[in-house]
């Protein structure tokens, strides 16, 4: 059997829940909560890990998984390299996606909104609550950039390292954190028979949330 015939044949059958109006209930962010709870009592591993979906200026889709960080009076925040790749494209498009897959709950949430760099104060009293060592990475790393090999990194790393021996490292002015105001916000719980049930959430001219369940 070739290798493509047998990806063709992996399949999984979902069973192990269902989703309905009553539960989705009328306020996504509230059920983004539960569910996010019950994927940390289902000992989910990174479970806070989101593929981040960006366009480029000529067009072109790019996507990776970042972490999220917080949601904060109902927008997602993430952290990183604003003069990375995806710093650069948020920067010429705005318009972004986040990929929630927890496949242990046999469940997706998708969010498109609009990306805006957080506040300095705010991005630093983040930058400050991290280990030392991811602080001193945010400095050495030319973050999407090409290197000639590890040992260049490894080198900008120590360097780093011995500049900020004392302890304090300040937040370098090319990193920090984004919010997504979210437009749409759509659950996903994989039934049997690839019927599988999906809400979509989309944010009405007056702030609330309308709400329609899709076909799978």
């Amino acid at each position: 059997m070739s290798s493509s015939s047998h990806i063709a044949n992996i399949r999984q059958d979902y069973s192990l829940a269902d989703l309905n109006e009553e539960v989705a209930g009328d306020n996504p962010i509230a059920f983004f909560h539960k569910w996010f709870d019950e994927g940390i009592l289902a000992k989910i591993s990174e479970v806070n890990a989101m593929t981040l979906a960006t366009v480029d200026q000529h067009g072109k889709p790019h996507a990776r998984i970042v972490l999220l960080k917080g949601v904060e009076q109902g927008a997602f925040v993430f952290f990183t390299n604003y003069l990375s790749a995806k710093g650069h494209q948020i920067g010429a498009q705005s318009h972004v996606s986040l990929l929630f897959f927890w496949k242990e709950l046999e469940r997706q949430v998708r969010i498109e909104g609009i990306a805006e760099m957080l506040d300095e104060a705010e991005s630093t009293a983040y930058f400050n609550s991290r280990p030392f060592m991811s602080r001193v990475g945010a400095w050495a790393s030319p973050q999407s950039t090409p290197i000639e090999g590890r040992a260049q990194l490894e080198r900008l790393f120590e360097e780093c390292r011995q500049r900020f021996a004392g302890g304090e490292v300040p937040c370098p002015p090319h990193w920090g954190g984004y919010r997504l105001e979210p437009e749409t916000i759509e659950f996903w719980q994989g039934r049997r028979s690839r019927l599988h049930d999906r809400f979509r959430f989309t944010r009405s001219g007056g702030g609330g949330w309308e709400v329609q369940r899709l076909a799978p």
